[in-house]
């Protein structure tokens, strides 16, 4: 169960402030836009521009805020559980130089980040999360990680989400190839997604890539996502869930580009600017 004393409260007076007035009054699904034909509002390691990334009060916030779906990142321990944190290791967030791989599940609960946040379980986030969000999983593929722990890393995930309930409002990524490949074997009905970035693999590596894997959505970087190129990914079947865009002016562009999703650090500021 979620420890609500694990993280501190969002900055400002402690209260979330919710702003449901742009959120669906169903349940919002991946396989549909948002409310008003709007893109989805995914919040990007939960409301992260208002609390800790990843953290249990980042997603607690998305959720007062309207969000449609949360993203997070999720590693596995040196003990084997799931935990959601985004780093190979602790240096940019506790400021300490020890891999998350390399620690047990004990230890890293006893870690205080340099927010004042601890490191969650996926457990914990799913429960956070409650029942009506959407959550976007991306599997990390640490340094070096080998197929093995990497398949070790699906089969946690995918039974986690089985145990929880969560497969039908799921959507599994990862830049890795073997990741999404994994996952489509180990969860064919919980829908998956290919991550990339421009300075990553080449325009005709991502399409074959692309056609090899069949996944449900496409997840491009913003820089990539020309009007032209979101029509010939919707041509090719897939949704296109854009990440990580915060400026008003480039999120009414995508809005009018026919994006599926926007994954944004604050998903209330983005819904007020996509109804502009």
């Amino acid at each position: 169960m979620t420890n609500p004393s694990r993280d501190p409260p969002a900055s400002g007076s402690g209260r979330l402030h919710v702003a449901r007035s742009g959120a669906t009054a169903t349940p919002p699904s991946w396989a549909a836009r948002g409310a008003g034909g709007l893109p989805l509002v995914i919040a990007h390691r939960g409301s992260s521009a208002l609390a800790p990334e990843n953290s249990l009060a980042a997603f607690r916030r998305a959720a007062a805020d309207g969000a449609d779906g949360v993203e997070l990142d999720v590693l596995s321990c040196a003990t084997g559980e799931v935990v959601v944190f985004h780093d190979d290791d602790l240096q940019r967030l506790g400021g300490r130089p020890e891999r998350v791989d390399a620690l047990s599940l004990a230890e890293l609960q006893a870690v205080r980040l340099t927010s004042g946040a601890t490191i969650p379980t996926l457990e914990e986030v799913l429960d956070a999360c409650g029942p009506r969000l959407l959550v976007n999983v991306e599997l990390k593929a640490p340094a070096g990680v080998t197929e093995e722990a990497l398949a070790a890393l699906v089969g946690r995930v995918a039974a986690l989400l089985e145990a929880a309930g969560a497969g039908e409002r799921t959507l599994v990524s990862s830049f890795d190839v073997r990741a999404v490949t994994l996952w489509q074997k180990r969860a064919p009905r919980v829908r998956s997604a290919l991550l990339f970035e421009k300075d990553g693999a080449g325009r005709l590596r991502r399409f074959f890539t692309l056609l090899g894997l069949r996944p449900f959505a496409a997840h491009p970087e913003r820089a990539l996502c020309t009007a032209a190129a979101v029509r010939g990914w919707h041509r090719r079947g897939y949704r296109v869930n854009v990440w990580t865009v915060d400026d008003p002016g480039a999120l009414r562009e995508l809005r009018d580009a026919g994006v599926d999703g926007v994954i944004t650090n604050d998903p209330a500021r983005a819904r007020r600017a996509l109804t502009e």
